[in-house]
């Protein structure tokens, strides 16, 4: 069975890379030529559009950053579907809203194709060791047959039901995982101008009912200062917006998603948008003027 991959960014590469290391052939296309270099080196063979991915493949993964590259990748001119032969599976990894997922289905069922709307759980870190969640919408049986490749980049996936289902529930993971940061960066900076040791307070969070996987996760980079980007505050902002029309669609209310989205809002206008999302910490720093670091050990 021979694998395409489209879209080798920050995901995309460690996901594509289990792919292969684990004996299958690779087919991989990314619009920044350079960003193919490494795979090829370890045996992937490089196409030179989505359609000839497409031709080469009898499963292609998508993983991508916005409704629009999906769409333009999979339906546009020399896009999956022009090169796609009967019975080729697409599988689309990335967030996006899940009326474009279903509308995406639509168009390439009547192409023979079948599709999956596979989003993930985790972020940099978790791709590479491969151990990723998949939240998958469409056929069961369709789910079944990739479900030995959702095993090699993931820990565990699950069928949530039809087209849409898994984007939908893409979408509500992620309001989830934005609050529960923005809980943790107030907490933080609260405990931070007390005159509390930050790496005490982590350790007194983690052993209640305080305790997530934001603070297990972000703490030491927050600590550490360090933001180099495992997933951009500017993508957590795109995917709250995205939640935000889904809550308009359902006729719901959800004032938390509507405040957590414009505090990303405010760090991507301070400038930190290609930061990691726990960037967004600085701006309750300024807020409070303080900085949350460690203290050095001989001041403790």
């Amino acid at each position: 069975m021979k694998i395409g991959f489209i879209g080798l960014g920050t995901m995309g590469h460690p996901m594509a890379r289990n792919i292969l290391k684990n004996g299958y052939e690779l087919v991989i296309y990314n619009r920044t030529i350079e960003k193919m270099n490494a795979l090829e080196q370890v045996g992937a063979i490089v196409a030179h559009s989505p359609r000839e991915v497409a031709e080469q493949s009898d499963i292609v993964f998508t993983m991508l950053t916005a409704d629009a590259a999906v769409e333009e990748v999979i339906l546009g001119e020399d896009g999956v579907i022009y090169g796609a032969k009967q019975d080729l599976i697409v599988v689309d990894s990335s967030t996006i809203s899940p009326a474009t997922s279903k509308k995406v289905a639509a168009e390439l069922v009547k192409a023979d194709v079948e599709m999956l709307d596979a989003p993930v759980t985790g972020s940099e870190p978790q791709a590479i060791e491969g151990t990723l969640t998949f939240m998958v919408g469409g056929k069961k049986e369709i789910y079944e047959k990739c479900l030995p490749l959702f095993n090699i980049m993931g820990k565990n996936s699950y069928y949530i039901g039809e087209h849409g289902k898994g984007s939908y529930t893409k979408l509500a993971n992620n309001s989830l995982a934005a609050i529960n940061l923005l809980a943790f960066s107030e907490a933080m900076t609260m405990a931070a101008k007390a005159g509390i040791d930050p790496e005490i307070f982590v350790k007194v969070v983690s052993g209640g009912g305080a305790r997530s996987a934001m603070v297990e996760n972000k703490a030491d980079k927050v600590m550490n200062r360090d933001f180099t980007p495992h997933f951009m505050a500017q993508l957590l902002h795109k995917d709250l917006g995205l939640a935000a029309d889904v809550a308009k669609e359902l006729e719901i209310s959800t004032p938390m998603l509507g405040v957590g989205k414009e505090i990303f809002q405010i760090a991507k206008a301070k400038g930190y948008g290609a930061e990691d999302m726990s960037a967004v910490i600085k701006c309750y720093e300024e807020w409070a003027g303080i900085t949350v670091s460690k203290i050095k050990e001989e001041a403790k």
